[in-house]
């Protein structure tokens, strides 16, 4: 910490500007709003009624071709579909940010074949496409569709497949005569200075809950996983493969400080609070869903207030099973699956009057869930669809190794071994991996609850339904893995998402004082006091050990053990195999050596867009971007 002292003016100096040219930037960058925003569909004088869901079993063959009601099938189908009107935001953003974050682009085979999507994006490619042998109409290489999806989905409401699971395309309503007169494919692939903020698209790329969390099914893995069968996919895994940085912002320019930063994100992690950002770096791995059902049986009733109630079939007191990994998201499975569609650009025509995206440094405001369900009928729509996804997420299993083609050669057959692997987990573990416990009155960490726990472990039945995870939060002082997470703010009192956290939640007690490595003077550790920090409380819920063979890298950011990429059942056990050593052996982790860096020197780049033109010869800003980015190439190596 004592080398970051010397320049501590420098960056006052430059906060004090920058909040300035800032300000000034975002009235490009974040647009003029109107006193009560109002989103695209009821602008239009649409209702609910205008997005009927689809009751075709449109997915048959994923998830293992499992059964599902008239009900579970609408869940799947919004999961995998609806976009809730975000390309609405999506096309702004590329707009607004020169192309940076372009996914109409990041769909070209010319910026990533189809032929090495799923190596570079870890993106899964829809089946019964090829990747483009000719440029279409508007000069885009998008992949061409050889087969065509299954009747039942109204391209009006979902657009039409991108070839690109969980990214649908729209036409652009701003796409008339003049626009059309303007554009050019080529220079939109290969000219940055074709990219402005007034350059209208031909389509705009909404965004479905799929586009992370379909993945290869671990029990029926792709002979080649750049062209997956549909039966060789799950709806709801979590996309451990998926490479956040490219996806989102394909067009990054190696050098900067942004790139350095995406580049060193695990892969299969996503940083659900860089958009309304709450200043931290710290990616998540993505959540696989399964066993909703027990989840819910063991929630813990928590105290809900204010905005929170709009919300329907809140009450004052709630069960609460949690998602995000601090805990945070803690009003239920209805407002943690919608809180989903806002964080991805949902009604962002009020969300993004909120916060200021990307860039922060101005207080947050809650979304207030009473004013989304009045002015806007995507959020409405949406909420009409929470129960059936909700009841489709009740209907996923775990994978187990066992199923998977060649897993049984994996597990052992020696019964001492795997009955010392049993009791070793009764004694060490279940205590906080597993749903089931010990009667209330057994403390499940005790001589008693671990004497419980050995007689349950050998039962044949154990793992059914078995959550292996107690859902429950703990405090960082005990979990002691990397903080990141745990602090984030944007579920506090008054922040973005106020009304999504539960009054329990925002009432938890700041954790102890840490220590923390210094990576400057490692004879003189940081101490850390959060009472003292406008931080979160620092607490991570308890994760599941379902399907761990399948999910590793381990950890809440996907940092313990290798990455192979490989989705077969061999390199998801060569994955697992080498993550559970070093989880079980610290000695054998990185330690140090995971703390994220940056691979070269680097610089902050701004576009001289978001300088306005008052400072640009001014004395100040040069002397301070001169200090400021001195610092920053001396600090980011």
């Amino acid at each position: 910490m004592k080398a970051l002292l010397p320049a501590r003016d420098d960056l006052f100096r430059l906060a004090r500007v920058g909040s300035c040219l800032i300000g000034c930037a975002l009235l490009g960058f974040a647009g003029c709003w109107k006193t009560e925003p109002i989103d695209e569909a009821k602008a239009a004088g649409k209702t609910t009624a205008d997005f009927p869901q689809i009751t075709v079993d449109i997915f048959k063959p994923l998830d293992g071709g499992i059964d599902l009601s008239p009900e579970e099938i609408m869940g799947r189908n919004t999961w995998n579909l609806w976009s809730g009107g975000n390309q609405h935001f999506w096309n702004h953003v590329a707009q607004d940010s020169y192309g940076l974050m372009d996914l109409l682009k990041m769909l070209d085979n010319r910026k990533f074949s189809r032929g090495e999507r799923f190596k570079i994006l870890g993106l899964v490619n829809e089946p019964g496409f090829r990747a483009a042998s000719k440029p279409d109409e508007f000069g885009l290489w998008l992949d061409e569709q050889v087969e065509p999806e299954p009747k039942g989905i109204d391209e009006t409401v979902y657009g039409k497949p991108s070839g690109v699971l969980g990214f649908r395309l729209f036409p652009n309503p701003e796409f008339n005569d003049e626009a059309r007169k303007k554009w050019d494919g080529e220079r939109f692939m290969n000219d940055p200075s074709y990219h402005n903020n007034k350059l209208v698209r031909p389509y705009r790329v909404g965004v479905a809950c799929g586009s992370c969390h379909i993945a290869p099914n671990p029990s029926n893995p792709p002979d080649d996983p750049e062209n997956p069968r549909w039966e060789n996919l799950a709806s709801a895994i979590g996309n451990q493969y998926i490479n956040e940085g490219k996806v989102f912002a394909c067009n990054v320019e190696k050098g900067g400080f942004f790139y350095e930063m995406l580049a060193a994100q695990p892969r299969g992690t996503s940083d659900t609070s860089r958009i309304a950002t709450d200043h931290i770096n710290n990616p998540n791995a993505i959540n696989a869903i399964f066993l909703l059902a027990e989840r819910e049986r063991i929630a813990v009733p928590e105290k809900m207030a204010g905005g929170t109630l709009a919300l329907p079939g809140e009450a004052e007191s709630t069960p609460v099973p949690h998602i995000l990994k601090d805990g945070a998201d803690s009003i239920g499975v209805a407002g943690a699956t919608i809180r989903v569609y806002i964080n991805i650009g949902m009604f962002s025509e009020y969300w993004l009057t909120r916060h200021n995206r990307l860039i922060g440094l101005t207080k947050q405001q809650p979304f207030e869930i009473p004013y989304a369900r009045e002015h806007s009928v995507f959020w409405r729509a949406t909420e009409e669809r929470l129960p059936m996804i909700a009841a489709f997420f009740r209907r996923l299993k775990p994978f187990r190794l066992a199923d998977a083609p060649g897993g049984q050669a994996y597990i052992t057959t020696d019964s001492a071994v795997m009955t010392r692997g049993k009791e070793v987990f009764a004694e060490s573990c279940a205590a906080c991996h597993s749903s089931k416990q010990p009667p209330p009155n057994v403390d499940p960490h005790s001589g008693e609850g671990k004497g419980w726990f050995r007689a349950e472990v050998m039962k044949p039945d154990f793992l059914e339904n078995n959550f292996l995870s107690n859902d429950r939060r703990y405090p960082l002082t005990k979990i002691e893995t990397n903080s990141a997470r745990a602090f984030a703010t944007n579920a506090k009192a008054t922040h973005v998402w106020d009304n999504f956290s539960s009054l329990t939640y925002k009432e938890l007690s700041p954790v102890d004082e840490l220590e923390f490595f210094n990576p400057f003077d490692e004879t003189h550790p940081i101490k850390f006091k959060p009472k003292e920090k406008n931080v979160a409380p620092g607490y991570y819920r308890t994760p599941s050990l379902v399907s761990v063979w399948s999910s590793a890298p381990l950890l809440h950011n996907n940092m313990l053990g290798k990455f192979t990429s490989d989705p077969s059942v061999a390199g998801r056990m060569d994955a697992f195999n080498d993550a559970i050593e070093k989880l079980l052996w610290p000695e054998k982790r990185l330690n140090k050596d995971s703390i994220w860096r940056t691979q070269d020197d680097c610089s902050l780049h701004l576009r001289k867009e978001f300088v306005p033109r008052t400072l640009i010869w001014s004395p100040i800003w040069n002397q301070t971007f001169e200090t400021s980015t001195s610092f920053l190439k001396s600090r980011t190596s």
